[in-house]
C-alpha cells in the first residue's frame, strides 16, 4: 500500500489516525478540562502544584487553645478522607465515582499547622504552604474568624480554599470569596432551623438571655436566633453577655444573667468556651430553672460537660452518627472512622471528610486542578452526595444547601452506650432555612 508523506515526512494517514485518536479521547471524562487548562496561564500554584506524582493540601487546624478538641477531632476526618482518596476506598467513591486512587491519579498529601484558632498563624501557615509547597487547597478554620481571613487570602493567592466548620453567616455573606467554599450548616441555618422547635417547646413571649463569643461567628449567630425567636416567637432578648474567645471565668456574665429576669438561656459559645459556661451555668443554679438552649452545637460538647447537664438542652448541629441508620453513607463513614480511630465520629470530622470528598469529585469533574475549572464545576450547582442526603453548592455564594439536625440531650439513664448523647428529632431540609443569595452581601469577585 502507497503513503504519502507531508513536509515533515508523517503519513496524513498516522496523521489521520492520530486525530481521530486525540477527537476520542477528549469524548474521556476530563480530557476536555485539561486540553482547555494547558492553554491557560499560570495562576496561583498552578501549574506547578500539580506537575508531579503528588499534590498538596494545607490544613491549618487549632490543636491548641479553646477550639483544640473540635480541631483534632476535624483533623481526623481530613485524613481519612486523604487515605480514602488515595486507596480508592469504596465510600470516597460514592463521592467521586471517577476515583481511582489519588485525586487524578495523583496522590495526595498533607501538610498541617496549629492555628491556635488565631487568624494570624493560620493564614501565615497556609502562605508557607503556598509558597513552600505549591499547596492546590487550603482548609481548616473551626473559627470564623479564622475562615474569614482565610477566604481573602484564597482570593488573594488564587488557591481553593474548603473552610472546615465556620458558623458565622459572613464566610459566605459579606465576606465571601470566589475561591472560597463551605459545605456545613451556619448561623441564619441554624436559627431557622432550631427556632420552631424553641417556640414549640417553650412558648411564646419568653425572656432570653444570650452569651455571644466576641467575633464573627458569635454576633452573627446570636443576631439570627433573636431575629427569629423575636419575629416568630414574641420574644424578648433581656441581655446580651458578651465574652472574649477564650473565657475561663463567666461568673459576671452569669450574674448579670440572674439578674436579667430570663426565662431562657441562649448559649452561642462554641468549643472550651461553650463546656466551661454550661458548667459554671449550672455551678450558679441558673439551670436547671432556667431552660438553656445551644443552637449551635459544637462537637464533644455533652460528653466533655456531662450529660446529665445536656439531658433535654435543645441543639442544632451538622451530624450526628445516629443518622447511620437512616442515611447508608453515614454507616459507612461511621465503620471506617470507628475502625481507624475507636470512637463515633462527631460533625466536626464528618465536616472535613465530605468537603475534601466534595473538593476531589469537583476536580476529578473538570479534570485538572486549573482553579477557575474547579470553581466553575462548583457553580454548575449539580446534586452531590452528603453523609445525610443529597446536596448542592450555590453558584451565587458558594454555600452548600444541606440539612440542618435538630437535637435533644439524652438522660443519662436513656444512653444506650457511652457515646448515645443526643436523640435527633429532625433533619431540617436546607433550602427553606437559607436567605437569599444576596442577602448577606455576598460578591464572589474574579476566577482569575
Amino acid at each position: 500500500m502507497a503513503f504519502s508523506f507531508d513536509d515533515n515526512g508523517v503519513s496524513r494517514r498516522a496523521l489521520l489516525q492520530g486525530s481521530a485518536g486525540l477527537a476520542g479521547s477528549m469524548m474521556l471524562p476530563g480530557f476536555a478540562g485539561m486540553a482547555f487548562a494547558a492553554n491557560e496561564p499560570a495562576i496561583g500554584t498552578w501549574p506547578e502544584g500539580s506537575k508531579g506524582n503528588s499534590v498538596t493540601v494545607s490544613i491549618a487546624v487549632p490543636r491548641t487553645g479553646a477550639y483544640a478538641v473540635q480541631g483534632e477531632d476535624e483533623l481526623k476526618g481530613w485524613q481519612l478522607a486523604v487515605e480514602h482518596m488515595n486507596s480508592g476506598h469504596e465510600l470516597m467513591k460514592k463521592f467521586v465515582p471517577t476515583l481511582k486512587k489519588g485525586v487524578l491519579g495523583k496522590e495526595v498529601k498533607m501538610v498541617v499547622a496549629d492555628s491556635g484558632a488565631k487568624p494570624n498563624i493560620a493564614v501565615q501557615a497556609h502562605q508557607r504552604a503556598i509558597s513552600e509547597n505549591k499547596a492546590v487547597l487550603l482548609t481548616g478554620s473551626t473559627s470564623s474568624a479564622v475562615a474569614v481571613a482565610t477566604n481573602k487570602l484564597a482570593q488573594r493567592e488564587h488557591v481553593l480554599y474548603v473552610s472546615g466548620i465556620s458558623g458565622s453567616n459572613d464566610t459566605t455573606g459579606k465576606d465571601c470569596v470566589r475561591y472560597g467554599f463551605r459545605q456545613n450548616f451556619y448561623g441564619e441555618t441554624a436559627a431557622n432551623a432550631i427556632g420552631p422547635v424553641l417556640v414549640k417547646a417553650f412558648g411564646k413571649g419568653k425572656k432570653a438571655a444570650f452569651m455571644t463569643p466576641d467575633y464573627t461567628y458569635g454576633h452573627t449567630v446570636t443576631k439570627s436566633v433573636n431575629e427569629y425567636l423575636t419575629k416568630n416567637g414574641g420574644w424578648t432578648q433581656v441581655t446580651d453577655q458578651v465574652s472574649p474567645l477564650g473565657t475561663q471565668d463567666f461568673s459576671q456574665y452569669l450574674t448579670n444573667i440572674a439578674n436579667s429576669g430570663a426565662d431562657v438561656i441562649v448559649n452561642v459559645n462554641w468549643g472550651r468556651d461553650a463546656v466551661l459556661s454550661v458548667q459554671q451555668a449550672k455551678q450558679f443554679g441558673l439551670t436547671p430553672k432556667m431552660k438553656m438552649v445551644i443552637p449551635y452545637q459544637i462537637p464533644f460538647l455533652a460528653k466533655e460537660a456531662g450529660p446529665e447537664l445536656m439531658a433535654g438542652v435543645f441543639a442544632a448541629t451538622d451530624y450526628w452518627w445516629t443518622l447511620e441508620d437512616k442515611y447508608p453513607l453515614a454507616k459507612m463513614f461511621n465503620a471506617a472512622f470507628v475502625k481507624k480511630f475507636g470512637y463515633h465520629p462527631e460533625w466536626g470530622a464528618e465536616n472535613a471528610y465530605v468537603s475534601f470528598a466534595h473538593w476531589a469529585r469537583m476536580v476529578e469533574a473538570a479534570g485538572t486542578f486549573y482553579p477557575p475549572a474547579v470553581i466553575k464545576q462548583y457553580e454548575k450547582g449539580e446534586t452531590v452526595p452528603s453523609m445525610v442526603g443529597d446536596a448542592h453548592y450555590r453558584p451565587q455564594d458558594h454555600q452548600l444547601v444541606r440539612p440542618v439536625v435538630i437535637v435533644r440531650g439524652k438522660e443519662p439513664k436513656a444512653m444506650k452506650n457511652k457515646e448515645d448523647f443526643w436523640e435527633v428529632l429532625e433533619v431540617v431540609p436546607g433550602e427553606p432555612l437559607m436567605q437569599k443569595p444576596d442577602a448577606f452581601g455576598c460578591k464572589l469577585g474574579d476566577y482569575t
